[in-house]
């Protein structure tokens, strides 16, 4: 893995050339909110299997885990979860579902290892209280999950440094409701073709990106893309 932009040249980046690479500037926003996503070349978020580990490879991998070791808290939708079998995390795991749905992997993950963002209206929201706990489980607006109260209650808790994992769906929102501050994304020297989504999917939604970092292994490309303000 070599630096192509945005640092200099390095020709054997190691793990902990990693972990400083894509460490929060000491400048940067708190909360900060990150997001990783991986594509092919022609833009599909997943391969046959439906899932994004049909795409993604060791480097990949490799940021993968970086991330995760630099981050206080894991945002994901819960259909990704339930997609990518999802289990318990160093880190808590924050499941985003308007239907309050918690996926099979994560019903028995130790107390307090999973929480719930969710809409007062949903009909399972009972029910998840019960299997989480009622403390784990945030009711953030009514028919929508409010994604900036969301951004602001895991900061109180003292989880600033905020990975999302996706989904594309969930992407898209965070975009929209102004809350994603970092997008980090992985391209694999694919192409897949066929009718599978891309890391956003949704309305339209438009935002700026400046990038500041980006990586090259065997044809992989990793780059940190800032979001404007």
């Amino acid at each position: 893995m070599r630096v192509l932009i945005g640092a200099q040249s390095n020709d054997d980046v190691s793990d902990d050339d990693l972990t400083n690479l894509y460490a929060a500037e000491a400048s940067a926003a708190k909360p900060w909110m990150r997001c990783n996503m991986v594509s092919t070349v022609d833009g599909s978020a997943t391969g046959a299997a439906g899932d994004s580990g049909s795409i993604n490879n060791d480097a990949d991998g490799r940021v993968f885990r970086v991330l995760r070791g630099l981050a206080d808290v894991i945002v994901v939708g819960a259909g990704t979860a339930k997609a990518e079998a999802y289990g318990p995390a160093d880190v808590p795991i924050v499941l985003v579902s308007r239907k309050a749905q918690v996926p099979e992997s994560l019903r028995d993950a130790p107390a307090g290892s999973v929480y719930l963002a969710t809409c007062s209206r949903s009909d399972g929201v009972d029910a998840a209280r019960e299997m989480l706990g009622e403390e784990h489980v945030l009711t953030l607006g009514s028919h929508r999950v409010d994604l900036a109260l969301l951004k602001k209650e895991l900061a109180d808790r003292g989880w600033v440094h905020q990975l999302c994992e996706g989904g594309p769906h969930l992407l898209r929102d965070l975009v929209f409701q102004g809350c994603v501050d970092e997008l980090t994304a992985t391209t694999v020297p694919q192409i897949v073709g066929g009718g599978y989504g891309r890391i956003t999917e949704g309305a339209p939604v438009e935002t700026e990106l400046d990038l500041t970092l980006l990586l090259e292994d065997h044809g992989t490309l990793l780059g940190r893309w800032r979001v404007k303000n």
